[in-house]
C-alpha cells in the first residue's frame, strides 16, 4: 500500500498529518508513506525527523500587502503555480499512491487535485472550524473531507461530504497526569497558569501578560509559566526588572518549553491564541482557558476556533480589538477567584475532545479505499 500525505506551512498542518501516517502505519506496518512539502518550510524538518520519506514541491501563498518585498515573493508564486500541476503531476506516476491525504497548506492543493484528476483515491482533513480557502476548493472533487467540528463542516463548500472526526492530538498529550505533572514541578496546593502565544511568541498576549504579572505580583498562592517566545528579545524579562518583579518559583518565563505538555497538565488555567490544535490540546486535557484569538490569519480562523469552547461555556474569548490591561485582569481574577468554576469549565472542555478521531479516520479511509 503507498499513501502520500500533502502538509505544510505550519505544524498545525503537518502534526496531524504525521498523526494520521503513524495511526495507518501501526495498523500496515509496510505500508509505505511519502509526504510531499516546501523543503524550505518547517515540513521537511518534521517529517524526515519522523522517519518519512520527503518529496519537496515548492508551493507558496499570494501576499495581500502590496509591499516591494510582496511583490516579488508573488511573482515567485506565480512562477510556482505555473509549475505546480506538471509536478504534481510527475509526483503522483512517479509513486503511484493507492491513496492522497491532504492536511493543509498551499502545497495540499495541487497535489490533492491533480489526483483527483486521475482517479486516485483522495481525502482531506480541516483542522479549523471556519474551514481556509485551499479545502473548501478541494472539496469538490475529493473522495471524503474531514472536519475538526461540526461548525466547520456548515462552512464547506460541500457539507453532506464531511465527517467530523475531531483533530489528532500527539500521544504526549493524551498521557500527561496532572497529579504527576504538579509533583514533578513541585506546585502542589497552588493555582497554576500557564500563558504562551506559539513557538515565535505574540506580542499582544506578551503586553497582556505583563499586566497578568504586575496584577499578581504579591500573590504567593499562584504559580506563573509564561512563554514569551522567539521573537521577545528580551523585551518581557526587562518589564518584570522595571518593575520590580522577580522571576521566582511563582513566576517563570521561557523563551520556549519543549515539555510543554507537563506544563499543561498541571496548569488550571491557560492563556493563548486559538490555533486548531492548541484548542484540540485544551479539549483533550480538560483545561479552563482564557483565548485570544490571533486577527491576522486567513478567514479570522482562530476567532471561530476559539468559539467553539467559548460558546460552550468552557473558555473566555478576548479579541485582539477587546484586549487591555482591565480586561485581562478581569478575566484572570474571575477564574482565579472561583476555582471551582474555573474546574467546572475545564470539564466542559472536554466534552469537545473526540478520543476516537485517528480511529474515525482510519475506519473510514478504509471504507473509501479498503486500506
Amino acid at each position: 500500500m503507498k499513501i502520500i500525505i500533502a502538509a505544510g506551512g505550519t505544524a498545525g498542518h503537518i502534526n496531524p498529518g504525521l498523526a494520521i501516517a503513524q495511526h495507518i502505519q501501526s495498523k500496515h506496518p509496510d505500508a509505505h508513506i511519502m509526504f510531499v512539502g516546501r523543503k524550505e518550510g518547517m515540513e521537511y524538518g518534521l517529517v524526515t525527523k519522523a522517519g518519512y520519506d520527503f518529496c519537496h514541491m515548492e508551493v507558496t501563498g499570494f501576499q495581500r500587502r502590496l509591499t516591494l518585498n510582496n511583490i516579488k515573493r508573488n511573482f515567485i508564486t506565480v512562477k510556482n503555480l505555473l509549475f505546480a500541476s506538471s509536478k504534481a503531476k510527475k509526483i503522483l506516476k512517479d509513486f503511484a499512491p493507492d491513496l492522497v491525504i491532504g492536511t493543509g497548506g498551499y502545497v495540499s492543493g495541487p497535489i490533492v487535485l491533480q489526483a483527483a484528476k486521475m482517479g486516485i483515491k483522495t481525502a482531506i482533513h480541516e483542522q479549523n472550524a471556519f474551514a481556509g480557502v485551499t479545502n473548501k476548493l478541494l472539496s469538490k472533487n475529493v473522495d471524503t473531507v474531514f472536519v475538526a467540528t461540526e461548525k466547520a463542516a456548515q462552512y464547506m463548500a460541500y457539507p453532506e461530504k464531511c465527517i467530523v472526526c475531531g483533530n489528532p492530538v500527539r500521544e504526549e498529550i493524551t498521557t500527561a497526569d496532572p497529579l504527576e505533572s504538579r509533583r514533578k514541578l513541585g506546585v502542589e496546593g497552588k493555582t497554576v497558569v500557564l500563558s504562551f502565544g506559539g513557538s515565535l511568541g505574540a506580542a499582544k498576549l506578551n503586553n497582556a501578560m505583563k499586566a497578568v504579572a504586575l496584577h499578581n505580583k504579591d500573590r504567593k498562592d499562584i504559580v506563573h509559566y509564561h512563554v514569551v517566545g522567539r521573537y521577545d528579545d528580551g523585551e518581557f524579562v526587562s518589564f518584570l526588572k522595571e518593575n520590580n518583579i522577580q522571576q521566582s518559583e511563582n513566576l517563570q518565563v521561557f523563551e520556549y518549553l519543549y515539555d510543554i505538555p507537563k506544563y499543561m497538565a498541571a496548569a488550571d488555567i491557560l492563556i493563548t491564541r486559538c490555533g486548531a490544535l492548541t484548542i484540540a490540546e485544551i479539549a483533550c486535557m480538560g483545561k479552563a482557558s482564557i483565548l485570544i484569538p490571533s486577527p491576522n490569519v486567513a478567514e479570522n480562523h482562530q476567532y471561530h476556533n476559539g468559539m467553539v469552547l467559548a460558546d460552550m461555556g468552557a473558555a473566555v474569548l478576548i479579541e485582539e480589538k477587546d484586549l487591555t490591561d482591565e480586561s485581562i485582569v478581569r478575566a484572570f481574577d474571575s477564574m482565579y477567584t472561583d476555582l471551582t468554576k474555573t474546574k467546572q469549565m475545564g470539564e466542559i472542555a472536554a466534552q469537545a475532545h473526540k478520543p476516537d478521531c485517528l480511529d474515525i479516520i482510519y475506519r473510514n479511509l478504509n471504507l473509501q479505499t479498503g486500506i
